[in-house]
């Protein structure tokens, strides 16, 4: 494998950790600013919605731009999003400063999975790809947990001095490493959505929205749930989003057997009906903390499941439109976590964080009705013609 590679995963680390973190510190980022919980989770809902919108449009508007230019000066933009929210003098300019973050942070992404695939002999691009995803599954387990105890050590605005510290070591790899690429030819953001037509991609694709909408529901209030259902203090959340995190990456790994051995269709359906129940139950595991921890393994390692299946599914769906597919579903998780953000956000407001768990497992019920749909579709339904995208995509470049 290129070392290369793992210079790319790296900078997917560091945009991974600037997205999860805030969801571990949200109460004192609240104490630290004045605001309500459920206020400072509007940081959360910002950054997912902007990395959905702008990574499709941020590829289309640079694809005449050399690849590692692009990637440095997206990186410094990074890189001066998180020094703006680590010098934040009140909620708007942290606001503002997530804004920033998102939109670079989704090209970064992007740009990542795309030079791996291209630095490599063919045969490995699966591979590197994987790499490339393990450094956002790596910050879950690694960069949050102690992101979370820089965070209560040193006050809510030190692990955004921390993750530009590791961009500015992202830039000097870069810089240093990487070769010139030139850019490869994209499909309009039109013709990406028209694919959207036919209800067998369109209920896939939501199936992912909320599914990611009802686990972030929760998710996204971790911490102030932990609080005030099980009284833990910060070492102890620390723990559990450690152990969320190992339980996520072994979930990953969980979900692309299930799609090898079972297939994927009955691998989604079985992932989200059982992550539907768990999401259910635990507000009743909560009277004890061991039950509650083992809950919370399954809840986790299920979340990070469904990807490799869905993925799966998307492809064997529409090979032709694979790529378009993939990016469509990465956009329809963020606009999910946003959503899930908000709604929590509600949830805590009108009534209790101890509600989140189930207002989210409605929404992965929704989910599971959505997946049912799609994949009883007739699979002619799905196609689209390869010559006529073929021939657009050369007229468009």
């Amino acid at each position: 494998m290129n070392f290369k590679v793992y210079l790319l995963a790296l900078v997917s680390f560091v945009v991974g950790l600037a997205e999860l973190i805030v969801g571990g510190i949200l109460d004192i980022v609240a104490n630290g600013l004045g605001v309500s919980v459920s206020k400072a989770g509007e940081l959360i809902s910002i950054y997912s919605f902007v990395f959905a919108i702008f990574s499709p449009v941020l590829l289309t508007l640079t694809a005449k731009v050399e690849r590692k230019k692009l990637f440095l000066w997206t990186l410094l933009i990074f890189f001066s999003g998180n020094i703006l929210a680590f010098v934040s003098p009140n909620f708007l300019v942290l606001f503002i400063s997530r804004i920033i973050s998102a939109a670079t942070g989704s090209l970064l992404v992007v740009l990542s999975v795309t030079l791996a695939s291209t630095i490599v002999k063919e045969e490995y691009r699966a591979r590197a790809i994987g790499v490339i995803f393990m450094g956002v599954s790596g910050s879950l387990v690694i960069g949050v947990p102690i992101g979370l105890v820089i965070g209560h050590m040193f006050g809510w605005r030190s692990p955004f001095l921390f993750i530009a510290i590791l961009t500015l070591i992202s830039i000097m790899g870069i810089m240093v490493f990487l070769d010139k690429i030139e850019p490869r030819p994209i499909i309009t953001i039109r013709k990406q959505l028209e694919t959207l037509k036919k209800p067998k991609i369109l209920f896939a694709q939501l199936t992912s929205l909320l599914f990611l909408t009802g686990h972030l529901t929760l998710y996204a209030y971790l911490t102030p749930f932990l609080q005030t259902s099980l009284h833990l203090n910060s070492t102890w959340i620390s723990v559990f989003y450690f152990i969320f995190g190992i339980s996520a990456v072994f979930g990953g790994g969980l979900g692309g057997f299930m799609a090898d051995k079972w297939g994927s269709r009955k691998s989604i359906l079985t992932i989200v009906a059982v992550f539907c129940l768990v999401l259910f139950i635990l507000p009743k595991a909560t009277v004890s903390t061991i039950l509650f921890m083992v809950v919370m393994m399954v809840w986790s390692m299920l979340s990070w499941a469904i990807t490799p299946a869905q993925q799966n599914y998307l492809i064997e769906t529409t090979p032709e439109t694979a790529d378009i597919q993939q990016s469509l579903n990465n956009s329809a998780m963020h606009f999910g976590i946003a959503a899930g953000s908000v709604i929590g956000g509600v949830v805590i407001n009108q009534y209790s964080v101890y509600y989140n768990a189930t207002i989210g497992g409605i929404f992965v019920l929704l989910a599971l009705i959505c997946a049912i749909f799609s994949i009883t579709r007739n699979q002619a339904e799905s196609r689209e013609s390869y010559e006529t995208l073929t021939k657009e995509v050369k007229m468009t470049n």
